[in-house]
């Protein structure tokens, strides 16, 4: 039996190319939603129930829980909350100044002065770095979009950071060296799930949410903890996928879907149908690609609004991985250096 441990064992893995298209899946759903304003206009949400960026957001959480519980894992604590912080924080910045000093300097329809004396530019860059609030807009800026927040994905972000800190609490508790507690999480967390499915009327969107992220970034987590254990099959990942799908209209096929998908995307990383160093590349254009696809998308969207989203796509799309490899090349990198240096230096001083 092939184990996930011996899929780490391999030289090369995939995640880099994994992440790098659920970041694009993202762009691709959003493109329709930023155009017409409903969200049952994006892909796979009247199959599934939920649109391509979601089910593309569980593969992040999945791919996530995994590798952070390793690097825990093997670095410590101290290491660990530095690489978070230099990994997030730096980009974050980043993208919301550009947008909220740069791109909506360009594309307000205030006078320049007025915009940079409006109370709302300055609420709009505290509250998405401290609450990483999706939801605000720029004074001026995307006043005649569906929707008029130039930075929709950011939300999520709270959920990752949320899920590093409960990680980072049982790493210092020693919880996660119990291994056999990690199972009895995810468990818990999809018969939670389950139980809220049964509630009268539709469950509440944020109530879902709150469940449905730490048990993808949990299932992630458990794999790595258990690792040598635990098989890396493609068979049993369509078998999931498919009971997922037996399941469709009822309360398990929440937890079934999500536990699916976090088992075929570490799959996916781990055991590619080819295995080539380019599936990992040094450049990761991931986040930067997650960051910049909304706003490059309303500001496209504001430019040519007869435009359908067909059209906008590849444009979108390519101007997005520009604006991610700079963000990479100026910000990501250089903080990712300073990670190395902070990292290396504590091991010579120890």
């Amino acid at each position: 039996m092939v184990t996930v441990a011996a899929g780490l064992r391999q030289p090369h893995n995939a995640f880099g190319a994994v992440r790098l298209a659920l970041a694009l899946l993202v762009v691709v759903s959003h493109a329709f939603s930023v155009t017409t304003g409903h969200i049952l206009d994006e892909p796979l949400t009247r199959l599934t129930g939920y649109t391509l960026g979601e089910h593309a957001v569980n593969g992040f959480f999945a791919v996530s829980g995994f590798l952070v519980t390793m690097s825990l894992m093997r670095r410590g604590p101290r290491d660990y909350v530095v690489a978070r912080a230099l990994r997030i924080v730096p980009g974050l910045v980043a993208a919301t100044l550009a947008v909220a000093l740069g791109l909506g300097s360009l594309m307000t329809n205030l006078p320049l002065s007025a915009y940079w004396a409006d109370p709302g530019l300055w609420r709009f860059i505290s509250g998405t770095l401290t609450t990483f609030k999706s939801n605000a807009a720029l004074p001026g800026v995307f006043s005649e979009n569906p929707f008029r927040f130039p930075m929709g994905t950011v939300w999520t972000l709270k959920y990752e950071v949320l899920c590093y800190l409960g990680l980072l609490a049982a790493g210092l508790l020693g919880t996660l060296r119990r291994r056999w507690l990690a199972p009895v999480l995810v468990a818990g967390l999809a018969v939670a799930l389950a139980a809220a499915g049964l509630r009268d009327g539709e469950m509440p969107k944020a109530l879902e949410t709150s469940l449905r992220l730490p048990l993808i970034f949990s299932a992630g987590a458990m794999l790595f903890l258990c690792a040598d254990r635990a098989p890396l099959s493609w068979p049993l990942a369509l078998a999931l996928l498919v009971l997922a799908g037996l399941a469709h209209g009822t309360a398990l096929y929440a937890p079934l879907l999500f536990l699916a998908e976090a088992y075929g995307v570490l799959c996916l990383g781990l055991n590619p149908p080819v295995r080539h160093p380019a599936l990992d590349p040094r450049a990761d254009l991931s986040y930067g690609t997650y960051l910049y696809g909304w706003p490059v998308q309303q500001s496209l969207h504001a430019l040519f609004p007869a435009a359908s989203a067909w059209w906008l796509l590849g444009p979108s799309l390519a101007l997005t991985l520009a604006v991610a490899a700079l963000s990479w090349r100026l910000v990501e990198r250089p903080a990712l250096g300073w990670k190395a240096r902070l990292m290396g230096r504590r091991e010579a001083m120890a």
